[in-house]
């Protein structure tokens, strides 16, 4: 009874989810719980698991126990274009694009609905024009894929992501090519559709400045299990911080740039 209560209350949700590769766990115990339209940032040192951790809630990679949610619903056990057109997915994985323009590969978005011949009709035709507009990369829609910048595809891969109408987004590390401007102009573009259409976010961040000011919710990796889920007010506590990341201020220079520098970003 107490599951149905939660169902009903939160729209994304994983009971006592365990993840790993190869039946080896590499973290376990993973409790989340989203209202719809919540933006969930995952935080902590690299190799801590967190694109394993969005892989598994993906479904890209296969649960070692437990359960994730969209509403109701068990996604383990969606067909892949009924969860195509709930949840798309942003990763770092090289895309194969030969002699795609930017435009071709924002409008492969559109596959949820387009069937086996992904013939865009002209409902499609103007989500893709919507979507370049918002994400402002109508300067290299005509471009060849393959020949723009890293920080570049990041931005035709967000808007190929928002192509699919997602209630819900996965992202691992999306700023990580973009210069300061871009960081702020893609986390801008999420937070308008959290806003606008309640989009749900799940994403992996490195810069904690930029986590603590777009996240309802953050998660913290280190380790075999959580080490600690909350706003971000419960989160970014000092000690914590410098725990989470070990940032112990004999493990540096005694110099007091630095020891400004680690208190500085442990205080955000």
């Amino acid at each position: 009874m107490g599951m149905d209560m939660d169902m009903e209350q939160y729209y994304f949700t994983t009971k006592a989810m365990c993840v790993g590769y190869e039946n080896r766990p590499l973290i376990r115990n993973v409790d989340i719980a989203l209202d719809k339209g919540e933006i969930l940032s995952l935080i902590g040192p690299n190799g801590a698991g967190k694109s394993t951790l969005l892989k598994s809630i993906a479904g890209q990679l296969r649960l070692l126990g437990g359960t994730v949610y969209l509403g109701e619903t068990v996604v383990s056990e969606m067909k892949r274009n009924e969860l195509a057109r709930k949840m798309s997915v942003v990763f770092t994985q090289k895309v194969k694009a030969e002699l795609k323009t930017c435009r071709d590969v924002i409008a492969t978005g559109r596959y949820p609905y387009t069937g086996w011949f992904g013939i865009l009709s002209e409902a499609d035709i103007k989500i893709v024009d919507e979507v370049i507009e918002l994400t402002h990369t109508q300067d290299i829609s005509r471009q060849e894929f393959n020949k723009i910048s890293d920080g570049q595809k990041q931005r035709v891969m967000l808007a190929r992501a928002l192509c699919q109408e997602p209630e819900i987004i996965v992202l691992d590390e999306p700023t990580s090519y973009l210069d300061i401007r871009y960081k702020l102009e893609l986390l801008s573009i999420l937070k308008d559709m959290q806003e606008k259409k309640g989009l749900t976010v799940i994403m992996s961040l490195h810069e904690l400045e930029l986590a603590k000011i777009i996240s309802d919710k953050i998660l913290c990796l280190k380790g075999a299990y959580i080490e600690k889920y909350g706003t971000p007010e419960e989160i970014f506590q000092p000690a914590f911080i410098r725990q989470l990341y070990d940032l112990e201020q004999d493990s540096f220079r005694q110099d007091e740039k630095f020891l400004a520098y680690i208190q500085q970003i442990t205080s955000i």
